[in-house]
């Protein structure tokens, strides 16, 4: 089991960034590759970024490319996700995951989900 825990939303101006967290636990953060994702009100969730175990390799959606970056701080069991250049159609409830394995882009295979934090932006 792994229990992921986000922070870091708000409310913030076009324009502005944000920092979200995500604090896992309960398995070897090492074995676990971990995803963002956002869900926007009457849409469906959509991958955001993902990153390696060992925080080498990363993806992102073409929508955040060169605007949002995926890091994590391995001895703190912890990722991050850098946004800048926010946009309001960046508003949404964004989520970190985790699944076995490689990297990936796709909400089913992750198997483990945090609870969502809120990021608006306003115009």
């Amino acid at each position: 089991q792994v229990q992921l825990v986000e922070s870091g939303g708000g409310l913030v101006q076009a324009g502005g960034s944000l920092r979200l967290s995500c604090a896992a636990s309960g398995r070897t953060f090492t074995d676990i590759a971990m995803g963002w994702f956002r869900q926007a009100p009457g849409k469906e969730r959509e991958f955001v970024a993902t990153i390696s175990r060992n925080g080498v390799s990363t993806i992102y959606a073409p929508s955040v490319q060169g605007r949002f970056t995926c890091s994590r701080d391995n001895a703190k069991n912890t990722v991050f996700l850098q946004m800048n250049s926010l946009e309001p159609e960046d508003t949404a409830v964004y989520y970190c995951a985790a699944k076995r394995g490689v990297i990936g882009r796709t909400a089913n295979d992750y198997n483990y989900w945090g609870q969502g934090t809120q990021v608006t932006v306003s115009s």
